[in-house]
């Protein structure tokens, strides 16, 4: 990996944490901070991982976290951007999702897709995000306790609305050390393969239109985030 990639992926693990700390903080939830990891104590007890080289007290103090979390119970998330951890003797397994990057560049003007500006209109993201990704642990839902309205200070959601008004989809994204974090870009399922997501994108990357925005893809999304302009920085662990 280049240095400029190897970049993009600390700026995409920064932006990460900054994200979840700030809708834990807005939650009131409570956030740890660690030199070579965060601690997000919510719904699930999140790991995350903030350097590509944890010292070994580092690892083995994260590693003993989750697996007392995990005996109490907790539903417990670490998440390696980085690709450098093994927890499977502390009996968690890993999924695996690409981290992708793209640099500033032309985009077309995006069709329907407004950003969100009041609590009204986060509360119709949020509803949409939680259903539609869709986030387990907020099930079952209650209005406001993903997308709580002070977020609104300090990220940004938009959504795209058909002609009736209705929400097709939503997104969250983050500004944050010098890239834009994008999140949960959700189409509703009767309006997909219909550009929704393709329409959202457009708008993110003109909102981010002099920095680069980093992402984790799923699987599903990853072809659209491809013919967009973005490259992988790696594979992500999410160790469960």
């Amino acid at each position: 990996m280049t240095g400029l990639l190897t970049e993009r992926l600390r700026q995409a693990s920064d932006n990460a944490i900054a994200l979840w700390s700030t809708l834990a903080r807005a939650r009131g939830d409570h956030v740890a901070d660690h030199p070579d990891f965060a601690v997000i104590d919510g719904r699930r007890f999140r790991i995350m991982l903030r350097t590509a080289t944890p010292g070994d007290d580092a690892v083995e103090e994260l590693t003993e976290l989750a697996k007392a979390r995990r005996a109490e119970g907790r539903a417990v998330v670490v998440e390696d951007p980085f690709g450098v951890l093994d927890l499977g003797a502390a009996g968690m397994t890993a999924g695996q999702l690409p981290v992708m990057a793209r640099e500033p560049g032309p985009v077309p003007a995006p069709e329907g897709v407004a950003r969100v500006r009041t609590a009204a209109g986060l509360a119709a993201a949020e509803e949409l995000v939680v259903h539609g990704f869709p986030l387990e642990e907020y099930q079952p839902y209650r209005p406001g306790t993903v997308f709580p309205p002070g977020l609104l200070e300090q990220a940004t959601a938009f959504f795209r609305k058909d002609s009736q008004g209705d929400t097709q989809g939503a997104c969250l994204t983050m500004a944050h050390g010098g890239v834009g974090g994008v999140y949960w870009v959700t189409t509703r399922p009767e309006h997909r393969s219909k550009g929704v997501g393709r329409a959202l994108m457009h708008a993110v990357l003109r909102h981010f239109e002099d920095v680069p925005v980093t992402l984790t893809a799923s699987r599903s999304g990853r072809p659209l985030y491809d013919k967009l302009g973005f490259v992988g920085l790696g594979e992500a662990g999410w160790w469960r």
